[in-house]
């Protein structure tokens, strides 16, 4: 596979092969791993109340939906692969950009690093011969990941598109099987201490701690973005798979939610670190563990593909932009930024191999809602600054619909601070100290202006 672009595609120039399956697919892939199998029981100890639980979940679904809209205004006015780092970089300046765009790849390499440790995990028991070997199957995973998309787009999308397939039908089988067929257990022995939903000021306090986990959860509804130009119809699409795949996302929640509310009464939930696996051993039996194992597998194969799928773009942004290393622009005949993706693989293993991954992603999970805020302030900007652009899709409800999502980012920030304050602190550090390493990086007076 050679580097050189085909003729009719120069270097730098993606391929726009990419449909509304494919975002679909992304946002799925990465959106929906881990957390809505850990998450439930953390949100039902804060509420434990099914009417105010479920609520939750449609919350941190309205969240993300807000999010979506506003970000696809946007994308649609100016489709650039590469994530939120281009809409920042356009209406703020290159270096309110290089922030996000580097926050944002590191945090994502360190995504594909954890996901991978986590399912070399899962793995493992299932394959005997592979027990204890966590880091060589996440190593291999991340490298064949990396050699499939090498390949060329197309590739990388239909292995998104059968991953990520694969994942829902997984989830959503298990939360079938769940509601039809498992029989609704008794509560257990429940300690006289269960707890109780709090009164008053105390229940929105619980509502607000309750809702950065299901925020959490939801996080990854940004997925499409990252592969904007490489869509075929990106005004039209970018809209359609970020709505459509938030409602996806939040419809196969409920039903895994309402199927663990089948098999385990609310207050034996609370607290229970990994609610899935209680709620697995009381439909399977001993084989519980084996079928969540499997569930599991299927589910993490589609978020590692996707996430290498999505760091590769962003250096590649920001390269183009003169904002880091030319070599990292360079585009395949198959529409790949090879050396970008090398990248992305090489920071992922680099973490794997020194156990790292976890410290990076705590310390910048801070930043993927300071990016989120950012990104709904720049909308702000355009609007003032470019009031009679052409918008192939408008953010309805304007501004309550821009305005309500920034202040969720806000109040989620301040949530952060105050709940993880020491790697919330070390995330602005970063930001503190990337000035000399955005000069470092910056590459003449042309990084000034933006990409067209």
């Amino acid at each position: 596979m050679t580097d050189n672009a085909q003729p009719g595609h120069p270097p730098g120039k993606l391929l726009q092969v990419l449909g509304v399956a494919f975002g679909l697919a992304v946002l799925v892939g990465n959106t929906i791993g881990m957390g809505i199998l850990r998450t439930p029981g953390e949100i039902a100890a804060q509420v434990p109340s099914v009417p105010w639980f479920m609520g939750v979940w449609v919350a941190g679904a309205l969240y993300a939906l807000l999010g979506a809209l506003t970000v696809s205004e946007l994308v649609a006015m100016r489709p650039r692969s590469g994530g939120l780092y281009p809409l920042v970089r356009h209406g703020l300046g290159p270096y309110p950009g290089f922030v996000v765009g580097w926050s944002d790849w590191l945090s994502t390499s360190g995504s594909i690093a954890a996901v991978a440790i986590v399912l070399g995990e899962y793995a493992g028991p299932l394959v005997p011969a592979l027990a204890g070997r966590e880091k060589a199957i996440a190593c291999t995973v991340v490298f064949g990941f990396g050699l499939l998309q090498w390949r060329g787009i197309r590739l990388g999308d239909l292995a998104q598109q059968a991953t990520s397939l694969a994942k829902a039908l997984a989830l959503v089988g298990l939360a079938l099987f769940a509601l039809l067929l498992a029989k609704p257990q008794a509560p257990a022995t429940v300690a006289t201490t269960a707890p109780l939903l709090p009164p008053g000021l105390a229940l929105v306090g619980a509502v607000i701690v309750a809702m950065q986990s299901a925020i959490y959860t939801y996080d990854g509804w940004t997925g499409p973005v990252y592969f904007s130009e490489e869509l075929a119809d990106p005004a039209r699409d970018i809209p359609r798979t970020m709505i459509g795949g938030v409602l996806l996302v939040m419809t196969i929640y409920l039903l895994l939610n309402a199927a663990f509310l089948h098999v385990i009464p609310i207050r034996e939930m609370a607290g229970d670190p990994f609610v899935a696996a209680t709620a697995a051993a009381r439909m399977f039996g001993p084989a519980g563990d084996t079928v969540l194992r499997i569930v599991m597998v299927l589910s993490l194969v589609a978020s590692v593909n996707a996430l290498v799928l999505m760091a590769s773009r962003v250096p590649f942004a920001m390269s183009r932009d003169r904002l880091l290393p030319a070599i990292l622009q360079r585009v395949n005949a198959g529409g790949t930024p090879v050396p970008a993706l090398w990248a992305s693989i090489a920071l992922a293993l680099g973490l794997i191999l020194t156990n790292t991954f976890a410290s990076v992603v705590a310390m910048l999970a801070f930043m993927f809602v300071a990016n989120y805020a950012v990104t709904f302030a720049t909308f702000f900007v355009m609007r003032r600054r470019q009031p009679q652009a052409p918008r192939p899709f408008r953010v309805p409800l304007y501004p309550l619909v821009p305005a309500l999502a920034l202040l969720g980012s806000l109040a989620f920030i301040a949530a952060s601070l105050a709940s993880d304050t020491r790697n919330s602190l070390y995330a602005l550090l970063l930001v503190a100290v990337s000035w000399p390493v955005y000069r470092l990086f910056r590459r003449g007076p042309a990084a000034a202006q933006a990409h067209d």
